[in-house]
């Protein structure tokens, strides 16, 4: 089963369980997916729908964090579930230790010796790590390693 046929059952189990923020998120989620497949005119990946996943949560994130500089706490409380609703379906995410190993095999292949070549050591490592850990993740951890 896809990650996108997953999420439609899910969401069709949530309201069968009255389980309204689910059911929200998951239908804000589900239409996310179906612009990007109108104006894209494509069938979504399973890595194409991860990708709108991590969007979706870098944008509640964002959200949150304003809404508590607002002192808006009850919208900051939405979002901090919304993002809990789609978290699950993301892959394991990288540990510090597991992001910096792989980093320094990376650094290694692409023969990086100071901060000057992060360029190219964040273009493979958004590739072979995408989806098990976040960009600025990856970008401080590279910064420690190449300083």
């Amino acid at each position: 089963m896809s990650l996108r046929e997953t999420i439609n059952q899910d969401l069709k189990e949530a309201m069968k369980a009255k389980d309204v923020k689910k059911r929200d998120a998951l239908r804000l989620l589900t239409s996310a997916f179906k612009q990007i497949e109108v104006d894209e005119r494509k069938e979504l990946s399973d890595d194409d729908v991860i990708k709108i996943i991590q969007k979706q949560i870098k944008s509640r994130n964002d959200s949150a964090a304003q809404y508590k500089e607002a002192d808006r706490l009850d919208l900051m409380e939405k979002e901090l579930e919304e993002i809990a609703c789609y978290e699950p379906y993301l892959p394991k995410q990288l540990s510090d230790d597991e992001l910096s190993d792989a980093l320094k095999t990376i650094i290694t292949n692409v023969g990086a010796q100071s901060v000057k070549d992060m360029g190219k050591v964040m273009g493979a490592a958004s590739k072979e790590l995408a989806g098990r850990a976040d960009g600025k993740r990856i970008n401080e951890c590279v910064k420690t390693l190449l300083s």
